[in-house]
């Protein structure tokens, strides 16, 4: 039997080697207590994850500001105070040499209004789309306060490395903080954090430089990036071929591939009309022939087929995975065994389009978040019948 390109290990450009090409992308988990700690199903949910194949496991978004949150439930490192648990996730999640990686993100504007009064953002513009109202105006961030944001970020990586997690990822997609920083939309400053994308892009590298110069040359550090916001006015694709090639320059590990935000959510609908199209699979291929950084895309991915076929065919360095995870958490290791059958994932439905297009999201989060909890309790996820809530095989 022809080996499978999956199998194959992949060298990031710091030396370190992964054992396979399967990565799971990150999935908030909301699962930590009042005071945003880690706990044991944090602990639990990585080890099965660990134990499933995936060569690299990323956490959901763990903020750097307990002030700052994008939802209930996230976990918050902004010191060691939750050192031993920490040690414990980092243990549990690089069992099976698997490389374990903290996202680490802050939400600026994107907080929502029963969490934050007044959140924070490189300018005082209000997030639109149908999710506007989830959200209270924000307020301008000072000069002094994006140098102490900068300085989070990275106190943020320091504690990952020294609890044992493997690598971190910098969330730069999304509409959180360091989106919104690159989005013309979104910042509309006049220091030296807005205006030109030069100064827009300062945020993420001061952020990236200060964790280089923390973590070492060896620590593997990965970027999460919009391919476009899907918004008029916002980060295009041209701005973000330029910020993947200055990453690149200054010696970025990976860069994970997505796009849109809240008010344009297509990480989760996809870019295109079919159900069956792997989400920024074009975009990834053009930016894949301009440097030499792995780029990963998530999204879409269900068959080993349409896999092996963006990796043979160089669309992709390694298959990025977030939602059938949560449904079946040993994909690769089924995949590099011979016996995996292609999961659907469930998409949610109130069976209004009207309600879909502004609730639909959500609902898919809350539903892949149920399931995560119940693999972290030992408990097989299953199908959850909510009022109003239909299920179509997607």
């Amino acid at each position: 039997m022809k080996k499978l390109k999956m199998a194959e290990t992949l060298t990031l450009p710091n030396g370190t080697i992964i054992k396979n090409r399967f990565f799971k992308s990150a999935m908030s988990e909301t699962m930590a207590n009042r005071k945003n700690q880690p706990n044991q199903l944090h602990v639990n949910l990585y080890r099965v994850w660990a134990s499933g194949g995936t060569g690299i496991v990323v956490t959901g978004n763990v903020m750097v500001d307990r002030s700052a949150l994008g939802e209930p439930g996230n976990v918050v490192v902004e010191d060691e105070r939750d050192m031993d648990v920490l040690k414990q996730w980092a243990k549990a999640g690089t069992a099976n040499n698997t490389q374990l990686w903290m996202q680490i993100n802050h939400p600026g504007k994107q907080s929502p209004r029963t969490l934050s009064k007044e959140p924070v953002a490189p300018s005082a513009i209000p997030v639109g789309g149908s999710y506007g109202n989830v959200f209270n105006n924000p307020r301008a961030l000072t000069t002094t306060e994006v140098k102490e944001l900068v300085t989070r970020f990275i106190t943020t990586a320091k504690i990952a490395k020294k609890a044992g997690f493997t690598g971190v990822q910098i969330h730069g997609a999304h509409g959180y903080l360091v989106n919104q920083f690159l989005s013309p939309h979104d910042n509309q400053r006049t220091d030296e954090y807005g205006g030109t994308l030069e100064n827009r892009m300062r945020f993420l590298v001061e952020i990236y430089t200060g964790m280089r110069e923390s973590l070492g040359s060896n620590f593997p550090i990965g970027l999460k990036l919009n391919s476009t916001d899907f918004k008029e006015g916002g980060f295009t694709e041209e701005d973000s071929i330029k910020v993947v090639k200055k990453m690149a320059e200054l010696g970025i590990d990976l860069i994970e591939v997505s796009g849109g935000s809240y008010e344009n959510p297509k990480m989760s609908s996809g870019t295109g009309e079919g159900s069956d199209e792997v989400f920024f699979l074009d975009y990834a291929k053009k930016i894949k022939s301009m440097v030499d950084v792995p780029i990963v895309v998530t999204g879409g991915f269900r068959s080993k087929d349409s896999m092996e076929e963006a990796l043979m065919n160089n669309k992709t360095s390694m298959i990025g995975i977030a939602r059938p995870l949560a449904l079946v958490p040993d994909i690769p290791n089924q995949i590099l065994e011979g016996q995996y059958k292609t999961v659907n994932t469930q998409r949610l439905t109130t069976c209004s389009k009207a309600l879909d297009k502004k609730l639909g999201a959500l609902i898919g989060n809350s539903y892949y978040e149920q399931q995560m909890k119940r693999i972290a309790k030992g408990k097989k996820p299953k199908d959850i019948k909510m009022a109003g809530v239909h299920y179509s095989i997607h």
